[in-house]
């Protein structure tokens, strides 16, 4: 499965929201689309493959001295570079699709000059192209990109992490057969009014499973607000209500996650019940922000997002107390693959988010997550911010892009690659 990447490019596409989603570090109301088409020779055979990412710059990048048409044009370059050199970048040797993709991860992150100054917006920029690669490869050999790790094949970049045994059989023995169906998630910002902006998916689409965006920095007012959801969605109906919260890195440190469980608790037993876990409560430099998570996950479990960029936070997470890796696509297929399987070869739990990504990156995430075993499935955010970005796969993809009874539902026959062809 040596594989020699012949060409890449890559386009862009702008893509309004339809209401702004609030995160810690601002308002996103429009965002760039970066698709990538990256051509392979595989066993002799040449085929086209395709990925995108949406570049969320305030998210990866939320340096708040440069505006948003500053960073989005920084991506852009550095996406169009990663294009014409994609080669290079991946080591200029025929290898494996996860080499390949580790190589490229290494490169960007760590080893290229350039202005974007955040890890996770370099990496975010290269993960189209490690995703197209994959499908390529998947569709030059008419197989499923997660079907590649049966053979123990060496992974230079990857190996070392399992105590010099193989990262291809640690993936193997991680992946399960493909699901078909995922809980369709919702996402709850501050700004949202319940009865206006959430009611009507949980009354017309039947969603039963809710991000809350809390502020973290307000305890009292994160409890009111993750109560009132809870209150809101089970008067519409809904009997058993999901819930996770998620501060986008604003709480201050573990002891405020403490507190606020603490508190939820005794306000409404029940919604902190129904609370199945947090995300990224603190920083995101872990090494920086170091906190004991083990008191916050002997109630809950705490997950790692925006702090997971490279192998080398791995160990720091565990020592930590940190219960779980919450996996994007937008770091890297490659990478993602092999820290979802270094979790779980050291007992840890995954969940999945996409990044409100539409298209062909929606359809990579649930696939990832038919394979991958994740605590809720994926979050799919797409339909509920961008859903004009999907129209191209509607009406035949409509049962995953326009979920019903509160569900995602993949296709019955599962595609060649991460999916573009469908």
């Amino acid at each position: 499965m040596r594989t020699r990447i012949l060409d890449a490019t890559v386009e862009f596409r702008h893509q309004p929201f339809v209401r702004p989603l609030r995160i810690s570090s601002g308002l996103i109301t429009e965002i760039t689309e970066a698709r990538a088409t990256v051509r392979v020779n595989v066993c002799g055979k040449e085929a086209v493959g395709r990925g995108s990412i949406y570049l969320s710059d305030l998210w990866a990048w939320p340096d708040l001295r440069l505006t948003h048409f500053d960073r989005d044009l920084h991506l852009r370059e550095l996406c169009q570079y990663i294009a014409a050199n994609l080669w290079e970048l991946c080591g200029s040797e025929p290898e494996h699709p996860l080499e390949l993709g580790l190589r490229l991860h290494e490169s960007v992150c760590c080893k290229l000059e350039s202005p974007v100054g955040s890890l996770l917006a370099r990496a975010m920029c290269a993960s189209p192209f490690d995703a197209a690669v994959h499908d390529a490869v998947g569709i030059a050999l008419g197989r499923s990109s997660f079907s590649f790790y049966e053979e123990s094949v060496p992974i230079p970049s990857g190996d070392h992490l399992f105590r010099g045994k193989s990262a291809c059989r640690a993936i193997a023995r991680m992946l399960r057969s493909p699901v078909k169906k995922f809980d369709a998630w919702l996402v709850v910002s501050k700004d949202d009014s319940l009865e206006s902006d959430v009611a009507p998916w949980v009354r017309e689409r039947g969603y039963r499973c809710f991000k809350i965006k809390i502020l973290g920095q307000d305890t009292e007012a994160d409890v009111v607000r993750t109560a009132d959801v809870y209150s809101a969605v089970k008067s519409w109906g809904v009997r058993n209500p999901r819930i996770v919260v998620d501060s986008n890195e604003a709480n201050p440190d573990s002891a405020s996650v403490l507190h606020y469980l603490d508190r939820l608790q005794v306000a409404r037993e029940d919604a902190y019940n129904a609370l199945e876990y947090l995300e990224q409560p603190t920083g995101r430099d872990i090494t920086f922000y170091r906190n004991d998570w083990r008191m916050v996950t002997a109630r809950k479990p705490v997950m790692l997002d925006e702090g997971l960029t490279g192998f080398e936070v791995l160990e720091e997470a565990l020592a930590q107390g940190w219960s779980g890796l919450a996996l994007k696509t937008c770091k890297g297929h490659s990478f993602a693959l092999t820290v979802a399987a270094w979790a779980v070869e050291n007992g840890m739990l995954l969940s999945l988010q996409d990044l409100t990504n539409p298209g062909l990156s929606m359809i990579h995430a649930a696939l990832f997550a038919a394979y991958v075993p994740t605590i809720n499935g994926v979050e799919l955010n797409s339909p509920q911010y961008t859903p004009a970005a999907n129209a191209e796969w509607l009406p035949r993809l409509s049962c995953l892009f326009e979920p019903t009874d509160g569900i995602h539902r993949l296709p019955d026959e599962i595609p060649p690659g991460l999916g573009s062809v469908l």
